[in-house]
């Protein structure tokens, strides 16, 4: 691969739309320092010096999306409170419309908070629902998504899935269908809950907990031929196109009608991997819009994921240096 061609991708994710389904979320942080032990209980006192609130879930993959020159569409369903409040001026600091978004009297926005401290991570308190979306609230989410894709040209469609009940049966088997009548190429980052449920999907991106969870088998990541059958089962199993497991340390597999590929990960320094999954979802399902095969899409999304997690907190990946990181890495 040439310079020329890694700059060519680039810059065609501008001339893309993204459409990304799924559980959007608030990431919020309170950042601070602790100098003592709670007299009260054997736990540290943080003081907090700043609050931040930053998208997450499905809208953190918006955001990757968007950073890398791409338009975003969020379509998701937050509850119709303070917090979705919050949610919507999120997204407008951030540039994004919210013409996707549902409000409902049914559910609440999912907020996580993260506490950090001397730039560690102390705890985490998660406020949310999981339970799927009522008829009514799903009924909206269809017709949003339906008026949004009879209006303008999609390019991707990328299912984002935190098991917290927005992807049901009836909105992925519906806007598969959708998007198989308009050849839409749609991705999937999945859980478990629905892990055989995006059949004959373009692309599937499971982690390797997960592949292990949703094919109930045990699988050594240091085993190229033990992955392979795995990957081979589970695209018998679910008629997709493209498989591709994110093996943490260990880089990333791929599978198409070529065969199998492993692609070693990049030595990092590792702060935090918040948020490198959303990332390699963005890069993949942009770089195979764009017309690269899995194999380059899947080496530039696994530089993408390793340069998040230099970073504390969930954030975007820098445009700019993943491209410099291509090119000195995939240059033949």
């Amino acid at each position: 691969m040439t310079k020329q061609e890694i700059e060519s991708l680039f810059s065609r994710f501008s001339e893309l739309t993204v459409l990304v389904i799924g559980d959007v979320m608030i990431d919020s942080y309170l950042w601070g320092q602790v100098s003592r032990i709670s007299p009260e209980a054997p736990v540290p006192v943080v003081h907090v010096q700043k609050k931040e609130n930053r998208l997450g879930g499905a809208a953190n993959v918006a955001l990757n999306v968007k950073a890398l020159g791409a338009k975003a569409i969020m379509c998701s369903v937050v509850g119709d409170g303070s917090k979705g409040d919050v949610f919507r001026k999120t997204c407008k600091d951030n540039g994004f419309t919210t013409e996707g978004i549902i409000d409902s009297t049914e559910r609440m926005t999912t907020v996580k908070t993260r506490v950090i401290a001397q730039g560690q991570h102390m705890v985490r308190i998660d406020d949310e629902v999981t339970w799927p979306l009522s008829a009514t609230d799903e009924r909206n989410l269809l017709d949003c998504i339906q008026q949004i894709l009879m209006r303008q040209k999609v390019d991707a469609i990328i299912f984002e899935d935190y098991n917290k009940g927005v992807l049901t049966p009836k909105v992925i088997d519906t806007v598969l269908q959708w998007s198989h009548e308009r050849g839409i190429l749609t991705a999937v980052d999945p859980k478990k809950e629905n892990f055989f449920g995006y059949r004959s999907c373009t692309l599937f991106k499971p982690n390797l907990k997960e592949l292990r969870e949703g094919l109930g088998r045990d699988i050594d990541r240091k085993d190229n031929e033990q992955l392979r059958s795995a990957m081979e089962e589970l695209q018998a199993r679910l008629g997709n196109e493209l498989t591709m497991v994110t093996l943490s340390e260990a880089g990333v597999a791929t599978l198409d009608a070529s065969g199998f590929h492993h692609i070693p990960a990049h030595r990092r320094e590792i702060t935090d991997v918040s948020g490198a999954g959303d990332t390699v979802i963005s890069v993949a399902a942009l770089s195979l819009a764009a017309g690269w095969n899995i194999r380059e899409a899947a080496a530039v999304a696994n530089l993408a994921g390793g340069l998040v997690c230099e970073h504390v907190g969930v954030v975007p990946v820098e445009p700019s240096r993943l491209m410099e990181e291509a090119i000195k890495a995939m240059t033949r």
